[in-house]
């Protein structure tokens, strides 16, 4: 069902130290950097921290992300489509493998 989580950080290298610590506990290599984001991947999905995009502080879920998992572009357009019909407004424009997922839900909406 998932494709990855993506939780926001106040401070992106002291985050990246801790997780690194308690994922590598678990056998996950250290994080890979993309952006301000770094991203732990494993062969059933993604767990990444990124500092918010939109410039507001981290906090219990701004710069929090779940991605659900697409089987094609046409499957994560009609997902894309459906968000925003129904209430979710597009965050940022699209980009890489999620570029057709990114809507955020509005406030009284189910997030």
């Amino acid at each position: 069902m998932f494709s990855h989580v993506m939780v926001g950080v106040k401070d992106l290298e002291v985050s990246k130290k801790f997780y690194d610590a308690v994922l590598g506990t678990l056998g996950y290599g250290p994080g890979v950097a993309n952006n301000n984001r770094y991203f732990y991947r494993s062969p059933t999905g993604t767990f990444g921290i990124t500092t918010p995009i939109n410039g507001e502080p981290a906090c219990h879920g701004n710069g929090s992300t779940i991605g659900f998992a697409v089987k094609s572009p046409e499957q994560g357009d009609a997902f894309h489509a459906a968000g925003v019909a129904n209430g979710g407004v597009t965050c940022e424009k699209p980009t890489g493998l999620s570029r057709r997922s990114r809507w955020q839900a509005l406030p009284g909406l189910p997030a």
